[in-house]
């Protein structure tokens, strides 16, 4: 696998199992994550599925799940 940095495109990231959330809806609306070798994950739209891929470190991802958990970001979700 080629190094992975943010912005990449996300068809160049080989060998991963892009996944959605099953609460994603019919129209294509979610994001997709993947775990990398190496422990970091992937991130991208899956609306454009080779556009480009933000890339996170485990412990960035833990803090924004626990996050989401909390209700930190309820406000985002239009009501």
């Amino acid at each position: 696998m080629p190094h992975v940095h943010n912005g990449m495109a996300a068809s160049g990231i080989d060998g991963v199992v892009w996944r959605k959330s099953r609460h994603s809806n019919s129209q294509g609306s979610c994001v997709e994550f993947a775990k990398l070798p190496g422990g970091g994950v992937a991130v991208r739209n899956s609306r454009h599925p080779d556009g480009p891929a933000l890339i996170y470190t485990p412990a960035e991802i833990e803090a924004m799940l626990l996050g989401v958990k909390d209700g930190e970001f309820d406000y985002l979700v239009a009501e």
